[in-house]
């Protein structure tokens, strides 16, 4: 999942911490490094140490990563490894693992290996016996289940929903095959902005009206957001908004829907109140803050990303400056 950097810039990782910073001190290995989800606050000590320590950083994008280390001002080399290269790259940070290389993974945001790159190399690493080290963090999956509200005794993560009805749709109808067990499997999945709506009116159309869901987007970021109640209510709030951006994660309960109660018996959550939506001067103030970008760079990333044009940006930020004053 992407990482918007949402947070305001911290002071420099520790001294304690850079010290110890040395290839000498980190053994060699492969070191699966979860980062921040969106606030860089996030970062744990270890994933600092091991980042500033590492012969090499093989990252999912490596401008992405740039930031992050910028960020810290870490300054060590990065070498590009995502979906479309990683059996050919795989192969290639193997050797210098079995050289005694230390190598750093990270995705662009989160744990690498989970619906991200890592997980080949980490296979190809253990067949060739060299060790493998999970530097825990941030993940968007587990983040929404903790706050979602639904069982987190028993849960499948499923990663992305097919992008196909027919294929997305049969998918959750053997989910719904299995209900009933004991105690109730909530199921998580990962899902993109554009196609967010049609899921949720497809778990409408197979769990019924009545199902309880929960939509958590942007977490720990600005303008995170939970949207829990029944798939009937997400979508009505979902169908009211002009466009659905942001990193999301779907949870369905995985009981039998009883309509007004939740899966664990206790009477159903009222869906939360929409977050409003921010302002092009909020997003460009946020990018500017966040990852130290130009009021140039951020006003065109902001432009780009709700389709509009420069020009327009430009004077709607003009426009909301003016009724500041």
């Amino acid at each position: 999942m992407s990482n918007d950097h949402e947070t305001t810039r911290s002071e420099p990782w520790s001294e304690a911490v850079a010290a110890k910073s040395s290839a000498s001190s980190l053994a060699p290995g492969l070191y699966l490094v979860a980062t921040p989800i969106g606030n860089l606050e996030d970062i744990t000590l270890r994933a600092l140490r091991v980042l500033g320590a590492a012969d090499r950083i093989a990252c999912e994008d490596t401008r992405q990563t740039a930031k992050l280390l910028g960020h810290f001002g870490i300054q060590r080399p990065t070498v590009s490894y995502h979906t479309h290269n990683e059996r050919e790259r795989a192969e290639e940070l193997v050797a210098e693992l079995k050289a005694g290389g230390r190598v750093a993974v990270v995705s662009d945001a989160g744990t690498p290996g989970i619906s991200d790159p890592g997980a080949t190399l980490a296979q190809e690493a253990i067949r060739a016996g060299i060790p493998v080290y999970p530097i825990p963090g941030a993940n968007a999956a587990l983040s929404a289940l903790i706050a979602s509200g639904l069982s987190a005794e028993a849960f499948t993560f499923h990663g992305f929903l097919p992008s196909r009805q027919g294929q997305r749709r049969s998918r959750l109808e053997a989910l719904r095959a299995g209900m009933g067990s004991e105690p109730p499997m909530t199921h998580i999945f990962y899902e993109t902005p554009h196609r967010v709506l049609e899921a949720v009116e497809d778990i409408v159309a197979i769990f019924g009206p009545a199902q309880r869901i929960v939509l958590a987007r942007e977490l720990t970021k600005l303008h995170e957001e939970m949207l829990r109640g029944s798939a009937a209510g997400v979508l009505a709030e979902l169908r009211t908004r002009a466009s659905i951006r942001g990193e999301m994660v779907l949870l369905i309960d995985g009981s039998p829907a009883t309509p007004g109660v939740s899966g664990s018996g206790q009477p159903e959550m009222a869906e939360m109140a929409a977050a409003p939506a921010p302002t092009i001067a909020e997003e460009v103030a946020g990018l500017m803050r966040s990852e130290s970008l130009s009021e140039k760079e951020a006003l065109k990333r902001v432009a780009r990303s709700r389709g509009i044009g420069k020009s327009e940006a430009y004077r709607e930020l003009q426009r909301r400056r003016a009724e500041r004053r």
